[in-house]
This record gives structure tokens, C-alpha cells and sequence, in this order.
């Protein structure tokens, strides 16, 4: 049997046994989708939507190749991607998962990256964004404000790290069409870049607000929909059991590396879904708080398959493979867990109570950012309104292209 056989008869066989659990435990399914949905319908669509539609705005009028021909000198030597990669790194940190893909796609489809570029670039921007960390998982989940400095520092730090270690990713590909790095800003160049890339596109700008809106909203769309059915899915994997196998061998693996074994199911929960893995680790008994910032901060770097099959689905619009980003979540994964174990003392806390499993810090809390938890709560009150709002506005524009076209 060949392997595209083979790869046809599991597929089929897999999407066959999630359509019988969906028949077999509606009310769990509903349960998972109701949740999935509550996440995306409150915090995900309110929370990435200005940042998408600012992008294809700042794209359409040049100001990226602006930033990008100002940025050459520092991200061409380092990660051996052009200058408009620090816009969309800085663009993937702000407004987290999947901006990066978006942005890194987008670029792609325009030949402003290689193939080769856009597979470096792709693999360090995305990253979760300070809200979730601060707001959802060290406040909302932890209780704890000061975890999320820390968790914070290693999980950017690990995403450098992948940026650097992706550099050396395609140097024997024969695609050659890297230029050679600048050593010096030129304002003057950039502002002639910019210039011209605003009247190479003719849109007006109710155009081009109106198709960024469009954009940026189906993309959204599409995040939904994978954080449903991932909801659903790993609901159903919890239902017959299927993680509690698994979770022998990660017992195994855990305690090879010195960690609670007790943190094995909500590490397979979080290799499907971010948002439920933090969760459940938070709230594993049993476990000192060392121990569930490092599975978390694993958690974090590698992101999800929920996460990962919504890029997989960005990136299958252009010629940028998916292997690279996946095994850079991988890498991602484990710098985030060591940056977490060395910087635990100099940023949490070295004063361990073995009685309440609990950990001193020695942060300070007017050290503690507190605008994250403000707007946490702002998406958690009013994130609804803003979805429902958008939906509509998003349904007039559409409604004009279509009269339009």
C-alpha cells in the first residue's frame, strides 16, 4: 500500500470516528463548541481584528516597506529575512496568534519575501500576545499576577532564539535571492519606497478600508471554526479515554525531565488547545507552582494544533510549507521551558514553602503591568458587542463588493 493511499484510509478513517462521537455525546460536543465559541465570540475576534485591519491598511499605503527598508541593516544579519519581517514580528507579539502567518502570507503573495524568507519569517512571529499571558493566563487562570512577567521574558525569549536558530534554515536551497545586508538607515530611501508603493495602489481608501475589513474579518472566521472543532475534538479525546492513555507515556517523559507527573493530562490538553491546556494545569492538585509554569510556558511556545491548523490553513494559500513553522513550535516549546527554569529565581522568587506548594515572590507588585488585566476585563464586558458590531459592518461591505463586482 502506498503512503497516499495509507494517508487516505486514516483521514478518512479519523473524520469517520469524530462524526460518531459528535452522534454518540451531543451534549458534550455541544458543551465544547459552546465554550470555543464563548472564547472566540469574546476575546479572540475583539482582540485581533484592529490589528488586522490596521496591517492590510499600513500595507496598501507602503508604510511596511518603509519600516522594512529602515529594519534591513538589523533583521537581514540576524535572521536572514528582509526588514519588513521586524513589522510583522512586532505586529505577531502585539496582537499574537495567527497575525504572524497572516502578515508573513500576505507579504508572500505580493513577492515582497522568497519562499525560503517567508518560512524563516513565519516560524518567530507568531507568539502569543501580552494580553492572553498577563490577562487570561497569569491573572484569570493562576490568580497570580507576578507568573506573568515571567512566562512573558521566556516566551519572547524562546521566539528569538527560534528566529536565530531558522536563519541557517534553506542556506542549501537553491533559491538565491537574498540581498546583500545594509549597514546603514537610509530615511531618504525609505520615504521613496513608501512613495511609490501608495501610488502603485490606486484603491482609494474606502476601497481599501472596506477590503481590509473583509479580509481581516474572514480570516477571523476561520480562526473561529478551528477553535471550535479543536474544542470539540480534544473533548471527545478526554470522553473514551483517549488522553488518559497518552498520558502514560508523557507520565514517563515528565519524570525523566524531573517534573510532576500529575501535570501529564493538561499537557496533552494543551497540545490541542492553549487556552484549556493553561487551565487545567493551573489547576492541577497536587503540583507546586514551579512545576505548572514550565508545562505552561511549554505550552505557550508550542502553541497548539489548534493554533498550527489555523496557520497550516493560511499558509496553504501561497507556497510556504508547514513543516519548518511546526518543527520551530517544537524548538519554541522547549526554550520557553528553559528560560522558565533559569529565570524562576531572578524574577519570581527563590523562597519555597514546602507547606502550601507555594512560591514568595520577590517582585514587587507596583512592578506588575496593569493595563493587560484592565483591558482583559474590557474584552470579557464588552468583547461580545464588538464582534456582533464588526459582523455587521463586515456584512455591509461585503454586500457593496458583491454590487460592486
Amino acid at each position: 500500500m502506498t503512503r497516499s493511499k495509507l494517508k487516505t484510509i486514516l483521514l478518512a478513517v479519523s473524520i469517520t470516528l469524530i462524526a460518531f462521537g459528535l452522534i454518540f455525546f451531543p451534549r458534550e460536543s455541544l458543551e465544547a463548541s459552546k465554550r470555543g465559541l464563548d472564547m472566540w465570540w469574546n476575546v479572540v475576534f475583539p482582540s485581533l481584528l484592529p490589528f488586522f485591519i490596521v496591517s492590510e491598511l499600513l500595507i496598501g499605503y507602503g508604510v511596511v516597506k518603509f519600516i522594512g527598508v529602515l529594519l534591513e541593516p538589523l533583521m537581514r544579519p540576524v535572521f536572514k529575512v528582509p526588514g519588513i519581517g521586524g513589522f510583522v514580528w512586532a505586529m505577531g507579539m502585539a496582537s499574537g496568534f495567527p497575525a504572524g502567518a497572516k502578515l508573513t502570507a500576505r507579504l508572500r503573495q505580493e513577492k515582497q519575501l522568497t519562499a525560503i524568507e517567508a518560512e524563516r519569517l513565519v516560524s518567530f512571529t507568531n507568539s502569543s500576545n501580552p494580553l492572553f499571558i498577563f490577562g487570561a493566563i497569569s491573572v484569570g487562570f493562576f490568580n497570580n499576577p507576578q507568573v506573568g512577567l515571567l512566562l512573558a521574558i521566556s516566551h519572547y525569549l524562546g521566539n528569538l532564539c527560534v528566529g536565530v536558530m531558522m536563519r541557517f534554515h534553506g542556506k542549501n536551497d537553491p533559491e538565491k535571492n537574498f540581498q546583500t545586508a545594509k549597514t546603514t538607515f537610509s530615511i531618504k530611501e525609505a520615504f521613496i519606497v513608501l512613495h511609490k508603493t501608495r501610488l502603485k495602489d490606486r484603491r482609494p481608501l474606502g476601497k481599501l478600508l472596506g477590503d481590509a475589513v473583509i479580509s481581516s474579518i474572514h480570516t477571523l472566521l476561520m480562526i473561529g471554526g478551528f477553535i471550535i472543532l479543536f474544542s470539540v475534538f480534544n473533548r471527545l479525546l478526554n470522553i473514551v479515554n483517549i488522553t488518559e492513555i497518552a498520558a502514560i507515556f508523557f507520565s514517563n517523559t515528565l519524570a525523566l525531565f524531573g517534573l510532576s507527573t500529575q501535570l501529564a493530562l493538561p499537557l496533552i490538553s494543551g497540545l490541542f488547545e492553549i487556552t484549556l491546556g493553561s487551565q487545567l494545569t493551573s489547576l492541577s492538585e497536587g503540583t507546586d507552582l514551579f512545576n505548572k509554569i514550565i508545562i505552561t510556558s511549554f505550552i505557550l511556545g508550542f502553541s497548539g494544533f489548534s493554533v498550527q491548523a489555523q496557520v497550516a490553513s493560511i499558509l496553504a494559500e501561497t507556497d510556504i510549507r508547514f513543516q519548518p513553522f511546526f518543527i520551530a513550535r517544537l524548538m519554541q516549546g522547549f526554550f520557553a521551558a528553559i528560560f522558565t527554569v533559569l529565570l524562576w529565581n531572578p524574577l519570581y522568587g527563590n523562597l519555597y514553602t514546602l507547606t502550601n506548594k507555594q512560591v514568595i515572590p520577590t517582585i514587587a507588585n507596583d512592578l506588575t503591568l496593569s493595563w493587560p488585566y484592565k483591558f482583559w476585563e474590557i474584552l470579557i464586558n464588552y468583547g461580545a458587542l464588538i464582534t456582533i458590531s464588526s459582523l455587521c459592518i463586515y456584512i455591509i461591505f461585503y454586500i457593496k463588493q458583491i454590487k460592486r463586482g
